[in-house]
């Protein structure tokens, strides 16, 4: 069941989203314990509104559904590729053709503009038009210069089932917050207890054995 995302609602950021908005990015879609689930690219309205606060596109930027879909389908073809740098798998053609799509919807060099007061200067461009292209290029970006830079060797996933996000870790951390922290702790004390009372059960039956013997 998909949940609306709410401030108060949503995970707090994993560890290397604020260094890396690629990995925030991938981390838009939350699976939650009992079946739940959290998108926050599941709407036009809500696309926009991730966009701007990532500073990839104006609030009133119009996004529509078919711009949406394009930004999933990044979203999913990036999970690809940091689940293989994960595991230790070949990258799939297809996430790869998708990735070096997206860098190429961006011009790289800033052109020359002229200012009546200051003179010339710099600037990249960015109508209208094209501010999906470049949202789409500056993900795909980030993304590409964590996949190749030192911190890929930090970069995991959240060890806490059902949760789906990825992070860089950080000394032994293997989870993306305290909430799913709490949670694998929880399910490894259950583990044991579990454990012991089977173990418990065992003995007993090996001790009645031994005495009808």
């Amino acid at each position: 069941m998909s949940e609306t995302p709410t401030a108060a609602s949503a995970p707090p950021p994993a560890p290397g989203a604020e260094e890396y908005v690629a990995l925030d990015f991938v981390n838009s879609a939350v699976a939650l314990p009992g079946g739940h689930s959290m998108d926050f690219l599941g709407t036009p309205e809500a696309t926009n509104r991730w966009l701007t606060e990532h500073g990839l596109a104006p609030a009133d930027a119009g996004v529509r559904e078919m711009c949406a879909a394009q930004l999933r389908s990044l979203r999913e073809h990036l999970r690809s590729l940091l689940a293989a740098r994960v595991e230790g798998l070949p990258a799939l053609p297809t996430a790869l053709a998708a990735v070096n799509d997206a860098l190429s919807k961006a011009p790289t060099a800033a052109l020359l503009y002229w200012d009546e007061k200051n003179g010339p200067y710099r600037a990249a461009p960015c109508p209208t038009d094209q501010i999906l292209g470049r949202a789409l290029a500056a993900l795909a970006a980030d993304a590409a210069d964590l996949l190749t830079g030192p911190d890929a060797d930090r970069l995991t996933n959240c060890g806490s089932a059902p949760c789906n996000r990825y992070l860089l870790r950080h000394g032994r951390r293997h989870w993306c917050s305290t909430r799913c922290g709490d949670r694998a702790r929880a399910a490894r004390a259950y583990a044991r207890r579990t454990q012991a009372q089977v173990d418990a059960q065992a003995d007993a039956q090996t001790q009645s054995q031994a005495r009808e013997d």
